[in-house]
């Protein structure tokens, strides 16, 4: 992994595509974000960047690791063309998904974006709260 590289945790409603259907798909592109804030966040996305992929809704918990494998492109849901999308990659699922509650009782991870701004459906992720995240799903010291 590039030493420079970001940290960034996707959210996905698991019944409309879960982390299971990306590795099925092998790759695939990471559209209809549609909120400002997040397009921003998408736009800063570097090829080789890592990603949390985080089921929302029903799950809740961050289930595996992506790679993004093209940077920010015009989103091709988007008929105007004003929004962005990335394509990604499954990296490989976690050793045990990490459940919202755990993540919110661990002080290491009080100040995350996600917290903070839990409507955005893309926030970044910081080396400690990434390696946190690792650590809490029996991945500690993981190279992903």
């Amino acid at each position: 992994m590039n030493p420079s590289a970001s940290f960034w945790l996707l959210k996905s409603e698991p019944e409309k595509y879960a982390f299971g259907d990306l590795v099925r798909d092998g790759r695939t592109v990471w559209d209809g974000v549609r909120n400002a804030q997040a397009a921003i966040y998408l736009r800063a996305m570097r090829k080789d960047d890592r990603a949390f992929i985080y089921h929302s809704r029903t799950e809740l918990a961050v289930v595996g690791v992506a790679r993004i494998t093209r940077e920010a492109f015009i989103d091709p849901s988007d008929p105007a063309g004003r929004f962005s999308a990335v394509e990604i990659a499954p990296v490989r699922a976690l050793s045990a998904p990490v459940a919202l509650a755990d993540m919110r009782a661990n002080p290491v991870l009080a100040g995350m974006v996600m917290f903070r701004q839990f409507r955005l459906s893309v926030t970044p992720v910081t080396g400690g709260e990434w390696s946190a995240i690792l650590a809490m799903a029996g991945d500690a010291g993981d190279a992903i």
